[in-house]
């Protein structure tokens, strides 16, 4: 039986052993507590993983939706390298705040495009830009939105390139019909749009862990 509590011991054993102290980000998480963000970052071994996948594929531009105080910006942020750019959206201007100085203390500055607003509203602005295209998407922002994300992403993204939404498990509520809150549903609607989707593969896998009982899907542009 899933115990949060358990899965919480695991991800510190794992964070512990595998992530060092000058890359946990310590006070990025404590800040984000400080200002009374909402604890939805990802989790240290999450984020460790964007920053390998990102990596590995040679990611130098990188776009997220879903800012909240940068912890994961942060990790793409150090695996676009010296040049590349993320560019992240984030539609509280508080949250934004914080993240702005998150990312200076950690010295991605220069790495991050941190533009304020509903996504919905400035991607089309982002898509006009023709500023290249994307290696890597890592969406994680409001959820009954996500296949309009999804849709975009794809667009500004050239091939090979990975989309990584987090949060489409939902406690099992994705594969839950009787569940109509607005997370599963959209993580429904994603999943669809995906499965219709002929320029992408896909795959989903579940998660446990402090965050809880969840999931990410990741497509990969043919």
């Amino acid at each position: 039986m899933f115990e949060v509590k358990s899965s919480r011991r695991v991800d510190d054993y794992i964070a512990a052993a595998l992530i060092s102290k000058k890359e946990a980000q310590e006070e990025t998480l404590a800040a984000n507590t400080r200002a009374g963000l909402p604890a939805i970052d990802v989790s240290p071994p999450q984020g460790k993983l964007l920053h390998l996948l990102a990596c590995a594929i040679g990611a130098r531009r990188i776009l997220e939706i879903g800012t909240l105080g940068g912890y994961s910006t942060i990790w793409l942020a150090r695996a676009v390298g010296e040049g590349g750019k993320v560019v992240t959206f984030e539609v509280d201007a508080r949250h934004a705040e914080v993240a702005r100085a998150n990312i200076a203390r950690e010295g991605m500055g220069a790495r991050v495009d941190l533009r304020v607003g509903a996504a919905l509203d400035l991607l089309p602005q982002l898509e006009a830009e023709r500023a290249g295209s994307f290696d890597l998407a890592f969406i994680d922002a409001d959820k009954p939105n996500n296949a309009a994300y999804f849709a975009y992403a794809l667009k500004m993204s050239r091939p090979g390139a990975l989309i990584i939404v987090d949060n489409v498990v939902r406690e099992g509520a994705v594969a839950d019909p009787s569940q109509t809150d607005g997370g599963a549903v959209g993580a429904r609607a994603l999943f669809e749009a995906v499965a219709a989707e002929t320029r992408v593969e896909a795959t989903a896998v579940q998660t446990v862990g402090a965050k809880g009982w969840d999931g990410f899907l990741i497509a990969r542009v043919i």
